[in-house]
């Protein structure tokens, strides 16, 4: 019998695979650019420049703060699930093997919120770096 795959875990391996692709692609776009430019920046490439850094410090921030959100609904989740299996019938299903499953599904939710604004942001960088020359 095959396992069954968690929507979270098919969403991290698919933003694994896409930050796989277009971080690469970003990184040699930029250094590409960054050799074309020369010792004299363009206001474009001062601009793009610029916002490389803060674009990492912003996913930085927005991820950091998608985990502490995530991390507080999963732990309301949990004691208010550990609190009902109190007060449940002792005959359905194992206690522990539930709360193995719901602190994996915790888990695994906390890494997707936290992934999803550097896969968002590099990939959106792929696409606009694509379309740009470098000079």
């Amino acid at each position: 019998m095959p396992a069954r795959r968690n929507r979270n875990t098919q969403s991290i391996a698919a933003k694994t695979v896409g930050l796989a692709f277009a971080v690469p692609q970003v990184v040699a776009r930029r250094l590409a650019r960054m050799v074309a430019s020369g010792p004299t920046l363009s206001a474009r490439d001062r601009k793009e420049f610029k916002l490389m850094g803060a674009e990492k410090l912003a996913a930085f921030k927005e991820s950091w703060y998608a985990m502490a959100l995530q991390t507080i609904r999963s732990s309301q989740a949990l004691a208010a699930n550990s609190f009902r299996s109190f007060w449940s019938s002792p005959g359905v299903g194992h206690p522990s093997a539930r709360m193995a499953a719901q602190l994996k599904n915790a888990a695994l939710g906390i890494v997707n919120k936290g992934i999803a604004p550097f896969h968002r942001k590099a990939t959106a960088n792929a696409k606009r770096l694509a379309h740009t020359k470098l000079r």
